[in-house]
């Protein structure tokens, strides 16, 4: 079974966990391939930088909820420093 591509950001890869989150929402799949490789970089790196599981967890569906309701960025993060 072939998985359909879905793109990465520019210092950071797409983790699974949150590929798996991305690609069972349609719609949060559709804005996180129209938003830029930066912008999508700021979202893997603030779900990476979660130091527990339980926050990450939290992270992964506030990005799937966010990107649903047009937000581009991660709200109140600093930004990435990988970049």
């Amino acid at each position: 079974m072939t998985q359909k591509r879905i793109s990465q950001g520019v210092a950071h890869k797409l983790p699974l966990d949150l590929r798996t989150a991305l690609s069972v929402a349609p719609l949060a799949l559709a804005a996180w391939e129209d938003i830029t490789p930066l912008a999508r970089n700021e979202w893997i790196c603030w779900v990476e930088d979660a130091k527990k599981e339980e926050t990450r967890k939290k992270r992964i569906a506030r990005t799937r909820s966010e990107l649903i309701e047009g937000m581009r960025r991660p709200c109140c993060w600093p930004g990435c420093i990988h970049r």
